[in-house]
């Protein structure tokens, strides 16, 4: 079984140094797929649908990215990151779920693998929030890593 990397030799939780990594290119994608009910789904046929609130999509996108700033502010262990990149994209799929990608990239010693699941989840609950009004009945079904490079290794998500 592999160590945890933020625990420390007296079982403590704290930051990983890394001071002594090189500083390489690295990314992450995330995804989160937000399910509606049917009567929800409809109103999406257009690609977004505007509310009280504004434009659901184009409001999502804008909270991802300004969560994936800030994940070190919400996530205690997490370096603070001059993201280089970070694009959050949103389309429905065909069971009209909406699908969350969020990419971010940096050169930097550590990766960012939580500021893209941050962004992605951030861009859902943004989502759920704007429609919450036309029903309760909205599911964030999954938020997960697709893939990251640069670092120890590369990931890729099976399927991804």
């Amino acid at each position: 079984m592999s160590k945890l990397s933020h625990i420390d030799k007296q079982n403590q939780p704290t930051m990983v140094d890394v001071s002594d990594k090189s500083a390489t290119d690295r990314t992450a994608h995330a995804r989160s797929i937000v399910e509606f009910p049917a009567d929800v789904a409809r109103r999406f046929s257009g690609g977004d649908i505007e509310t009280a609130k504004g434009p659901v999509f184009s409001t999502a996108i804008v909270a991802g990215v300004m969560a994936a700033k800030r994940t070190h502010e919400l996530s205690p262990f997490c370096h603070p990151l001059g993201l280089t990149n970070c694009k959050v994209t949103i389309e429905l799929d065909d069971q009209q779920r909406a699908v969350v990608d969020c990419t971010c990239r940096v050169h930097h010693r550590t990766g960012v693998e939580m500021e893209a699941l941050t962004g992605a989840s951030i861009a859902a609950l943004t989502i759920y929030d704007m429609c919450k009004a036309l029903s309760h009945e909205i599911v964030i079904r999954e938020t997960q890593l697709m893939s990251k490079t640069g670092g120890k290794e590369d990931y890729v998500h099976d399927g991804a």
